[in-house]
């Protein structure tokens, strides 16, 4: 049974939205779910019901700026006072509750697009917090960085350019035509954010790129990092791989990468959801148990 309360973010006492999905019994581990840009947790409900359905609790907030986190009056997008390390940080709070509800469950933490930055960032200092990491629809930072800094156009409407001649504007997004129209009608889904929620999601790309940068994430934490081949993102699989070996390098021995042959950016959203949801449950239970 869904559950949704509000907690008070840490950095600047915003109200966050947050949800949770437990399993039938004692759940033998539990996803922390983070969204994307210019989407909302409640969108995960059919992963959280796959999860739950293999004895998997699941929670997720609507990150500052999106869903029913938008403060009143504010810019859809727009992260407030606490900015992108405040968003980042109301992620480490609801990993506290749910430490806190789970005590003896293993956490993975489960970030999609924009919401797999955060996760890198919460990587940075912060490894020690959960027990595993999932990245869908991720991408490497400095690479994107590198892009935008040479004029390459990184809208949502660049993004969909390699499938014109598209149905929507959103047809990146997925290759199910359902999942699409479902996004495009979703009054909290596709509006187009600020221009400095851009520059925010970018900023870790400073420590990623430094050769010392990842030093502090725990060497043994399970990472696995999963786009679609046609995803915009992940330059046909060299960006995902680029990331990989970022921390490879940084000496983590258990970084896995997954890409899905003709996917799109919402891997979750795909005509074979069925498939990577499946990967995802049993990568768990190889991980943690």
């Amino acid at each position: 049974m869904e559950r949704t309360f509000i907690f008070e973010a840490p950095s600047d006492g915003a109200a966050i939205a947050a949800f949770s999905w437990p399993a039938a019994s004692r759940p033998r581990a539990v996803v922390q779910i983070a969204h994307g840009l210019a989407e909302h947790a409640g969108r995960y409900r059919r992963l959280a019901a796959a999860l739950n359905a293999a004895g998997i609790a699941a929670y997720a907030n609507d990150h500052r700026g999106h869903g029913a986190s938008i403060a009143p009056g504010a810019r859809p997008g727009d992260f407030g006072a606490g900015g992108w390390e405040g968003l980042v940080e109301d992620m480490a709070a609801l990993t506290s509750i749910i430490r806190r509800e789970n005590p003896e469950a293993p956490v993975i933490l489960l970030g999609h697009s924009m919401g797999s930055f955060a996760a890198q960032t919460y990587l940075l200092d912060r490894s020690g917090a959960i027990d595993a990491c999932a990245l869908s629809g991720s991408s490497d930072l400095p690479s994107l960085v590198e892009l935008a800094m040479s004029g390459a156009d990184m809208s949502f409407a660049a993004f969909n350019k390699p499938f014109e001649p598209a149905r929507t504007a959103f047809d990146w997004l997925s290759r199910d035509p359902a999942e699409v129209d479902a996004y495009v009608n979703d009054p909290l889904c596709g509006f187009e954010a600020p221009p400095e929620t851009a520059f925010a999601i970018m900023a870790p790309a400073a420590r990623y790129a430094e050769p010392n940068g990842l030093r502090s994430v725990r060497r043994d934490i399970p990472i696995r990092i999963f786009s679609g081949a046609d995803d915009p993102l992940c330059g046909g699989g060299a960006l995902i791989e680029k990331l990989a070996g970022r921390y490879r390098n940084a000496g983590l021995e258990r970084v896995t990468t997954k890409l899905y042959e003709g996917g799109r950016h919402e891997m979750f959203n795909e005509i074979n959801r069925d498939e990577v949801t499946r990967d995802l449950i049993d990568w768990i239970a190889v991980v943690v148990g």
